[in-house]
Formats: C-alpha cells, structure tokens, sequence
C-alpha cells in the first residue's frame, strides 16, 4: 500500500490543509480520514487524481529524524575510517523534512553541499528496547531519504548537527510503501541523469532488524519517527542548480533542485 501525504488542488472541494491517502495503480489517491499512522487507515468516500495534487513529505516527523552513519562498508572507506562494531547514530531536525520536487537550499555558511541517498523507516509507535524479532511490529512503512550534508562544515564542526540540520537538508518521499520489504533492491542517486550511487540494501552492515534494535535501546522513539538507514559509496556535491534523485527499487524516486548558494 502507498500512503501519500498531499496538497490538494484549489478547485478540488477537498479544501486547503494537507491531507493523507492511499495511491492505487490508476494513479487515483483515495483520500483517507486523519493521519494514518495515528488514526489507522481510514477510507473517505473522497478520491483526486494524481496529476491533480502536489505531493508533500509524506510524513512529518513530530518528534526527530535518527541516522545512521557509515552502514556501507565502501562509503565508510570513502570517508576514510572502517565500518564501525555498532552503529553510528545521529539526529536530524524534523524541522529539516521537505518533500518531492521541494527546493533544497544552499545555505549562505557553506560552500559544499552533498547529497547522501538513504533507505528510510517510518515508525508506527511509540517502542522502546524493541527485540530483533519484533522489529516488524513497530514498522509503518518505508520511504525514500536524502540525507543532505554540509560537506565542510562537517569537517570543520567535527561533528554532524549543523553540517545536517539545516532547513531543507532532509528530503523525503514519495510516498510510504507499507509493503516493502528490504533486501536486494538496488538504490541509486542520480546527479543531473549521471548515476553517482548503486549499491543493492543488502550491502547495508547493519540490517533494519539490528538498526531499530540498537537505537531503541539508546532512545524512546515515536509514531512518525524516520530512521534514515545509511548511505552508499559515491557521495558527492550538488552544484546550484543541480537535480538529485535517489531511486529504490520496489518503491519509487524522489527528486529534488537545488537552490543558487544563499547570499
């Protein structure tokens, strides 16, 4: 099932808040009945066709985005360290959240912005310390993220907040693929067509299971919740301008511009 999050045309009668639905293979959204992560899905008697809306995040984390760093053995190498014996956690701010085809911006203290695409777990509720084996239990779905970085700033910083939390810098979409379910499938970030990033989810050192395990034991997390899961070899910058799409197989694309750099 995809749940997209969506603003409806003006001319729909649907009004002029964001509103959540199921997308079928007519490319028709069933309008749904609150958030579904919430509220569970709940039909309307309300449809809209794709073409006729402008897709959003399809989820607004209420709480946090969590990340985990170097998870690909050849991204690791890339940075110049080794893969780590657990994973490396980090946040981003929800208030980072865009959506499809939404402009990324330069940020005027940067003079690199890369683009890191990512495999994304939305969570379903609130869970703590959760088993391996019941990592299922707590998933709503998954999505597509890029996890957008400040190159320089990173270095400099020596740490990850502001070189990853500025507005804009976390991308996320279509839609939630409620049926998807991590393995092979390929994920790949194009830069202007230009194929930067292909490595199959399988390569991921730490797999979802062992993922949501480990950060739930460090942290409460929520309904809504994101966990981008980790980045593959081919990082690079986006020139103003530029279009990035990361694409995963079984789920679809998400593509974005980026802006001029802010002066």
């Amino acid at each position: 099932m995809r749940i997209v999050r969506f603003s409806p045309n003006a001319n729909s009668g649907l009004g002029n808040d964001p509103l959540f639905g199921v997308l079928n293979d007519e490319d028709q959204i069933l309008v749904l009945r609150g958030d579904p992560i919430y509220s569970g899905i709940v039909p309307t008697e309300s449809k809209v066709a794709l073409a006729d809306v402008r897709l959003l995040a399809p989820v607004i984390p209420r709480s946090k985005v969590v990340c985990v760093g170097k998870n690909y053995a050849d991204h690791a190498a890339e940075m110049g360290s080794d893969v780590p014996k657990e994973p490396v956690i980090f946040l981003k701010p929800n208030t980072s959240v865009i959506g499809p085809n939404d402009l990324i911006q330069w940020p005027r203290m940067s003079e690199r912005v890369d683009f890191e695409g990512e495999l994304a777990v939305v969570i379903s509720r609130i869970c703590k310390d959760v088993p391996v084996e019941k990592v299922d239990d707590v998933i709503f779905g998954y999505t597509i993220g890029n996890d957008v970085t400040a190159r320089d700033l990173q270095k400099v910083d020596g740490q990850w907040n502001r070189a990853k939390g500025f507005d804009t810098f976390c991308p996320l979409g279509p839609w939630i693929e409620t049926d998807f379910i991590p393995g092979s499938q390929k994920i790949i970030t194009t830069l202007n067509g230009e194929v930067k990033q292909s490595e199959p989810l399988s390569s991921m050192n730490f797999k979802i299971p062992q993922i949501i395990n480990f950060i739930s034991s460090v942290m409460t997390l929520l309904p809504g919740d994101v966990i981008l899961t980790g980045t593959p070899a081919g990082i690079g910058p986006m020139p103003a301008g530029a279009e990035v799409t990361v694409l995963i197989e079984g789920i679809g694309s998400l593509s974005n511009k980026v802006s001029p750099r802010a002066n």
